[in-house]
């Protein structure tokens, strides 16, 4: 077996530090807010983009700089909120939990603990917080009342930039012609490049092929990504 195709045989390793964060004019306010949380103004942040736009990764980045504790929406209604709401708190994938009465009253309970104290709570979602539609309104009128920050959808610099790091959580390193030409040819998403990478390392692994201009090609063109 080549080297090449043991390093493949290695699970993905996600980074998510602080320095592995692309900062461009698409995501440079969220970063900013991430990184003073003295500027939201209220105790409280909705951080939004799409899937795969970078808000775990943000999550990680202001949970460490904070001590803060990651739990995702659906996890709330088990949890001892009373401890949880002692420090910073990151609530993932609230939209989640927008028809679970459970959830959102521990959500709900959650924000009560945590604002007379100004402990900040940074909580995610996909859409704008005003489209979150929780079921329960008392929850989604405080969120309305959250400063709200956006991961905008990617230029080419920050596109190229995430599918470099996507490559190297996969430990693979592509020649700039293989990224360029996912970028030209690809469809304009975050979530799309993730997709896109794991087929090429697929591919690749299978075949015993190396990551190259002409393999990015060969899986766009069948993918229906490439013009």
């Amino acid at each position: 077996m080549s080297p090449r195709q043991l390093s493949l045989d290695l699970p993905v390793r996600t980074v998510l530090g602080r320095d592995d964060f692309f900062v461009a004019p698409s995501n440079a306010l969220a970063v900013a807010m991430i990184d003073a949380p003295e500027r939201w103004g209220v105790p409280q942040l909705a951080l939004t983009g799409p899937e795969g736009s970078g808000k775990t990764h943000l999550v990680h980045v202001w949970a460490a700089a904070n001590d803060a504790r990651i739990v995702a929406a659906r996890d709330l209604a088990g949890l001892d909120l009373p401890l949880l709401a002692e420090g910073p708190v990151a609530v993932e994938d609230v939209p989640e939990i927008s028809s679970d009465a459970d959830g959102l009253e521990a959500l709900f309970h959650l924000w009560n603990l945590t604002n007379p104290t100004r402990t900040r709570l940074l909580m995610t979602g996909r859409a704008a917080p005003r489209r979150w539609g929780l079921a329960l309104p008392d929850a989604q009128s405080r969120i309305d009342a959250a400063c709200h920050v956006a991961l905008e959808p990617p230029d080419d610099a920050l596109l190229t930039a995430v599918l470099a790091k996507l490559f190297a959580d996969r430990q693979l390193t592509p020649p700039a012609e293989a990224i360029a030409y996912i970028v030209r040819h690809g469809e304009r998403s975050f979530a799309a490049a993730a997709e896109t990478v794991a087929w090429i390392d697929r591919r690749a692994l299978e075949q015993g092929r190396k990551v190259s201009r002409a393999l990015a090609a060969e899986v766009l063109g069948e993918a229906g990504g490439a013009g």
